[in-house]
């Protein structure tokens, strides 16, 4: 099957598909089937994102998610709950990994349960299950990807859930080719010929 999307298609994904409870859980298998075989090695000493190593990221991912599902269950509108999930010091690569997974589950669990009306607080607008949805893949997907950089291995995500969640997350509905790409461009992953690079990237979360 061929990796291309067309611009009108993810015009089209744009205005009427949204991202799914489906979608996560795609995006988090993938991670899981990815970085599960390296959990050998030694996550603290290698790179993740930014300043945080493999093991940090991983922590991240996790917290991020749980705080997503935690916003769609309580539904603030000024604020985020207030907790942050942490993983155990002692935790091993697996076991980390095993938290940023729970996490994915937990919050397409809680996306499936609320109503697709409900709306709760996020620094970037009011957002609804699907946005959280989408915000939950680009954490798996993307710190996904730069766990998987630091351990010498590339995530390859389905490639109708990156276009969905490019489309919907970014709004970039004049991108050709392949949409994992295309979102690692959104997020200042990578380059792409001809395009700006993605510094001080936001998603949208408002519907």
């Amino acid at each position: 099957m061929s990796n291309r999307v067309r611009p009108a298609d993810l015009a089209h994904y744009s205005a009427a598909v949204t991202v799914t409870a489906d979608d996560l859980d795609a995006a988090v298998s993938c991670l899981a089937d990815t970085l599960g075989p390296a959990a050998g090695q030694d996550w603290l000493s290698q790179p993740g994102t930014g300043e945080w190593n493999c093991w940090h990221t991983a922590e991240h991912i996790g917290d991020c998610l749980l705080s997503y599902a935690a916003q769609l269950v309580a539904r603030p509108d000024a604020r985020y709950v207030r907790f942050m999930a942490v993983a155990d010091k002692d935790a091993s690569p697996a076991e980390v990994l095993e938290f940023a997974v729970t996490g994915g589950r937990i919050l397409a669990s809680v996306v499936r349960t609320t109503p697709p009306s409900a709306r709760a607080y996020h620094p970037t607008g009011m957002a609804d299950p699907a946005h959280f949805a989408g915000m939950g893949c680009v954490e798996a997907l993307v710190h996904g990807e730069d766990i998987a950089r630091g351990l010498g291995l590339r995530l390859d995500p389905p490639r109708d859930v990156c276009a969905r969640v490019l489309a919907r997350m970014f709004s970039h509905d004049d991108l050709d080719g392949d949409p994992w790409a295309g979102l690692l461009w959104a997020t200042n992953r990578i380059s792409l010929p001809g395009r700006e690079p993605q510094t001080g990237w936001r998603w949208q979360s408002s519907p």
